[in-house]
């Protein structure tokens, strides 16, 4: 070690998330044909429009759809080096969730969220309650995810 200065990847304590304030996660992320077939299986869902190529070559988009659950995991998951690394302490729950337009294999998503609410716990000192609305686009910038997520944050130690 150099002696010098040590940094740690972290996300943001409950101060110092802005309502507002827009995130940009990156990188993206390019969904593959081994994601969708990988996580739709091992979620134990047995949907032709994300296994069965043929078939779904005779539906409306005429192609497989990524998984909607890989999608809403990954817009989740983008976030987590940002915001919520070590200063979560769970995840409330989740709401308006909608799919407007589906990812395809070779598409990369970029998510982005916005700090809608926040307030301190009024049962846990140290704590906070913040909310997060996901964006999630495509590479062409169209719009293929949403949702509203609801966290218990910590504040910043005061150490």
């Amino acid at each position: 070690m150099s002696g010098g200065p040590v940094v740690t990847q972290r996300g943001l304590y409950y101060e110092e998330l802005e309502p507002g304030v827009v995130y940009e996660h990156r990188p993206g992320r390019t969904m593959t044909e081994t994601d969708n077939v990988l996580f739709t299986t091992m979620t134990m869902n047995t949907q032709s429009l994300h296994l069965d190529a043929a078939w779904s070559a005779t539906q409306p988009f005429g192609q497989r759809l990524m998984n909607s659950m890989f999608t809403l995991a990954t817009m989740v998951g983008q976030s987590v080096a940002q915001l919520t690394q070590g200063t979560i302490v769970a995840q409330l729950g989740m709401d308006g969730i909608s799919f407007p337009h589906p990812l395809f294999h070779g598409d990369t998503l970029y998510t982005e969220t916005v700090v809608t609410e926040k307030r301190l716990s009024s049962s846990r000192p140290g704590q906070g309650i913040v909310t997060m609305a996901h964006t999630g686009r495509n590479q062409d910038g169209v719009v293929v995810g949403r949702a509203s997520r609801t966290a218990l944050f910590w504040l910043k130690p005061t150490d």
